[in-house]
């Protein structure tokens, strides 16, 4: 089990570039294997969760050439996937199990899906419950609730879902279904989760329509191959952004970073919370919106967090909690039980390893109420093998009293291996 002690900072400064979008990455191997012709990919984040996707779709047969800058996906179409000779193993990713799921039941052949420690403890009837519905066949642990997953593929019928959850994988799993169904595939959610799908799902070429809430893809069409350029993942620069606002004397630009409306709840939150964030140049790239993010160092406020802003800045919250702990007064966080889900359960994660730091917490089943202080204690704090909650630390620990010793950072490598060089470059000593 590997660990990192972290110093406390005088200041984040500096001009950065975040890796490449994970969610874009993920979605870019996926379309690009469907679609006819040669997709190329730049800005493609090469950490562990999406070299797992690509894995996969080499072993059906999909031949991805990397050269270390520029990704190159030679597609096989909607029905040119071959049967891999072994199980596909998803590592650590949701994100690639729970969508591969959905192609997987359209397809002519058998396969099955796992995945590590972790992510076999993640619940899979949220996509398997409505995929069944589809007409997949779909077998696993505890009543096909957990991985590995046994998938026999087959022809699949469209169906109206309204989703329990608002949840861009159980979305985009029914979205890649929908492209195998007979007919139309409609996809509504309590409030609009993150649209990298749609938005992909368009530049490919897919038969798509948007309503409020909701999505209907309909099956039978073909994709054609792309040229895609992925900006830097918000979800990386957050940790970033709350490092620069919270640690004194601070001014810093991260930039090309993706910044989709349904992705900037942090930025709502961090600005109602008092910070100090200007979008600079903003553009669109590859069907993206995209912008230079200017932070500088501020004095935070507790607010109350609920509501349709919490999808939008769901796998954000690590970092949330974090400028939370240094705000003055109480942040409540609610409508947030998602996080149970993730990786770890990120509610309990946070709310310990904050307690560990001198921050009173008070844990409830959707979320969780912090009362800020201005000063957090070092100490040792466990990731719980999450990589959202191991960099969130590392953050933490640049305005805390002493040192903060973060252990098992292995996990950081599943979204953002730079991430301590990185912050290394930033911080004033």
């Amino acid at each position: 089990m590997n660990s990192i002690t972290i110093q406390p900072a005088v200041s984040v400064k500096g001009e950065i570039i975040v890796p490449g979008d994970k969610s874009i990455s993920h979605r870019s191997i996926m379309l690009g294997a469907l679609a006819h012709g040669i997709t190329t990919v730049h800005g493609f984040l090469r950490g562990e969760d999406n070299m797992s996707t690509m894995h996969a779709f080499r072993a059906m047969g999909v031949e991805i050439n990397d050269d270390g800058k520029t990704i190159q996906i030679c597609g096989r179409g909607l029905h040119g996937l071959k049967e891999p000779d072994d199980v596909l193993d998803c590592g650590n990713s949701g994100t690639t199990i729970r969508l591969i799921s959905g192609l997987l039941s359209g397809q002519s052949f058998f396969s099955v899906v796992t995945g590590d420690q972790y992510l076999r403890k993640r619940p899979m009837k949220r996509v398997v419950e409505p995929l069944t519905l589809m007409g997949a066949r779909i077998a696993g642990r505890n009543g096909g609730t957990l991985a590995p997953l046994a998938i026999n593929g087959g022809p699949l019928k469209g169906i109206d879902y309204q989703s329990p959850v608002s949840s861009a994988q159980i979305k985009s799993s029914l979205m890649l279904a929908g492209l195998y169904a007979d007919g139309e595939t409609k996809v509504t959610e309590p409030s609009l989760s993150r649209d990298h799908s749609e938005r992909m799902f368009k530049f490919f070429g897919a038969s798509l329509t948007r309503n409020e809430n909701g999505v209907t893809v309909r099956g039978g069409i073909e994709l054609t191959a792309q040229h895609v350029t992925v900006p830097g993942d918000i979800s990386s620069a957050a940790f970033f952004m709350v490092a620069a606002l919270i640690t004194p004397n601070s001014e810093l630009l991260i930039k090309n970073v993706g910044v989709n409306p349904s992705r900037t709840g942090i930025i709502d939150i961090l600005q109602a919370m008092g910070g100090d964030i200007k979008l600079l140049e903003q553009r669109e790239i590859s069907g993206e919106p995209v912008a230079d993010i200017l932070v500088r160092s501020s004095q935070l406020k507790g607010i109350s967090i609920s509501g349709d802003v919490v999808p939008r800045a769901i796998d954000e919250f690590p970092a949330i909690c974090v400028a939370a702990a240094r705000a003055e007064g109480v942040t409540t966080i609610r409508d947030a039980k998602e996080l149970r889900v993730k990786e770890t359960d990120r509610i309990t994660a946070i709310a310990g390893n904050l307690r560990t730091l001198g921050i009173t917490v008070t844990e409830i089943e959707d979320g969780m109420d912090i009362i800020g202080s201005e000063q957090l204690l070092g100490g040792t704090v466990d990731s719980c093998g999450d990589h959202r909650i191991a960099m969130s630390m590392s953050v933490a620990a640049l305005v805390a009293s002493s040192a903060i010793t973060v252990t098992d950072i292995g996990c950081v490598a599943t979204s953002f291996p730079t991430f301590f060089t990185l912050l290394e470059k930033t911080v004033g000593k």
